[in-house]
This record gives C-alpha cells, sequence and structure tokens, in this order.
C-alpha cells in the first residue's frame, strides 16, 4: 500500500500537475459554498446526474438531448418498448449514472462491489446475464475503445483490478482528483467487462470525486468536463495514459483536472438555475 501512496505522489509531482489539483481545489470549493446548496443539494445533484449521464453517453458516441434524460430520470417517460442502439448506450448511461449515488460508500471499502454495480447498471440488456458485473473470463474479449489497442487478456485484468484497489484504499491519502483520474484510466483501458467499459470508467469518477469529499455535494459534472475538451482529446488522453511513460501520464491526468474544473463550474451553472428556479 505505501508503494501505491509513493506513486500517486510522484504523479503528482509530475511537471504542470501540481497547479492542476489546486485549479480543481479552488473550483471545486467555489462549488461547495455556492448559495444555493444551503438547501437544495438533492435537487442540484439530481440535475448533475441528468446532466452527467448525457455527457457519458455522447462519449460513447450516442447523443440525445438533456431534456429527454431528464425527463427520463424524472420519471415523466419512458424508453422506447424496442430502443435503438443508440438509446440503449443513453439508456445504460443513465443507470450507471443513477446508480453512482448509491455506492459512493463502497468504492474505498469494496471496490469491487461498486465496480460489479455499476456494470449491471450500464449493461444491463446488452450482455448476456451471465456476463453482468463481473469481469471478462476465458476467451471473452472485449471490441470497445479499440483506439487505446487491444483490450488485455483475462488474466491480466484481474492483476490490474486488484491494483485498482489498492489505489481506492488511499483515498484520503492522496489527492483525490489523481486517485479518480487514475481510477478512470484503469477502468477504461484494461476493459473488464465485455460490454458498457467507458460509461463504467466515467462512472466510478464520479463517485471517488463525492466520497473522497472533494465535491461533496455530488453537484459536480465530470462527464461534461471531458465533453467540453472533445472526444478525440478524450481518448487521445487515455491512449497517452496507456503508453505508461511519464508524459503520457502527465496529460491523461492535465486532462481529468481540467475535466473537473470545468466539471465544477458545470455545478455552479446547474446551482444558478436552481436558485433561479428554471429547473421547475
Amino acid at each position: 500500500m505505501a508503494d501505491v501512496a509513493a506513486s500517486l505522489t510522484a504523479l503528482a509531482a509530475l511537471p504542470g500537475v501540481g497547479a492542476r489539483i489546486e485549479a480543481v481545489r479552488v473550483a471545486c470549493t467555489e462549488l461547495r459554498w455556492h448559495e444555493a446548496l444551503r438547501r437544495r443539494v438533492p435537487e442540484a445533484a439530481a440535475e448533475s446526474r441528468v446532466r452527467g449521464a448525457q455527457a457519458s453517453a455522447a462519449l460513447d458516441g450516442a447523443s440525445i438531448g438533456v431534456d429527454r434524460v431528464r425527463d427520463v430520470m424524472r420519471g415523466a417517460t419512458g424508453w422506447a418498448d424496442v430502443p435503438d442502439p443508440a438509446e440503449q448506450v443513453v439508456r445504460g448511461a443513465v443507470q450507471a449514472t443513477a446508480e453512482s449515488e448509491h455506492v459512493r460508500s463502497l468504492v474505498r471499502t469494496a471496490p469491487m462491489q461498486a465496480l460489479a454495480r455499476l456494470h449491471v447498471a450500464a449493461a444491463a440488456g446488452l450482455v448476456p446475464p451471465e456476463q453482468l458485473g463481473r469481469p471478462r473470463v476465458g476467451d471473452e474479449d472485449c471490441a470497445e475503445l479499440v483506439d487505446l489497442g487491444t483490450a488485455p487478456d483475462p488474466a491480466v485484468v484481474s492483476a490490474r483490478l486488484a491494483g485498482l484497489a489498492d489505489v481506492l484504499a488511499t483515498a484520503g491519502s492522496a489527492p483525490a482528483v489523481l486517485v479518480a483520474a487514475v481510477v478512470h484510466a484503469e477502468v477504461a483501458t484494461i476493459r473488464p467487462f465485455v460490454r458498457g467499459n467507458g460509461i463504467v470508467a466515467r462512472a466510478m469518477e464520479r463517485v471517488v470525486i463525492h466520497a473522497t469529499g472533494l465535491d461533496p455535494t455530488g453537484v459536480a459534472v465530470p462527464e461534461a468536463g471531458h465533453v467540453a475538451q472533445g472526444g478525440p482529446a478524450y481518448v487521445g488522453a487515455l491512449a497517452a495514459y496507456g503508453l505508461g511513460t511519464p508524459e503520457g501520464l502527465r496529460l491523461w491526468l492535465e486532462h481529468c483536472c481540467d475535466a473537473v474544473v470545468a466539471g465544477a463550474q458545470e455545478g455552479v451553472r446547474i446551482c444558478d438555475a436552481v436558485r433561479a428556479g428554471r429547473l421547475r
């Protein structure tokens, strides 16, 4: 565990990363003390999940209007009886982002359980029931995120997931945004599941940011921060992380820090809308 903490400390010392971590702290502090959050946290957090789900689906290539996502998440409308492929992705993003609210107590003590629950939410209806909530086994492969290269074999996945649990156990002794960034990249890079990995990776990032107290209200929208930088930049930063070089790691960490700053600013806009009564 000490080695993991030392590795995260080394990441924080990479050129430019420390300044980005401080920018995240400032942005999240500004959000935390917004006037609207004195009494209306649930309303603002619910809207954050709406925008987060919409953005996460967009990063998987499925665009749908935020009003439609909001109506589904508040129960005002439902999904099509026979959803098209894009709607299937959006439904997974909606379900995983909603589930992120319920697994934050598990992320440090039972991280694999949290990961499994998010995958069940993200991939229900997309994979056979026996593949839900468990990593790939045997000759099972993953055809997602092909720009990151070939998905590792299940044996490699198992070892990397064990390391991921160690990273999450260090939360509290390392900058939360770094823990969230590493968790996000590891899930996306190793692709432990047959389908749904990107959505699960982004939901885990949201959970870590909330559970560690970086964004204790759950109102930031880190998924929107990734979208704001563009899909190619997001995939390119993940690919850079996969190289394992100091420069590649720095690029991904800076990308994630910038995404959380933008996500906190989106949270401020949500709070402004809540205070003005524009979301009712």
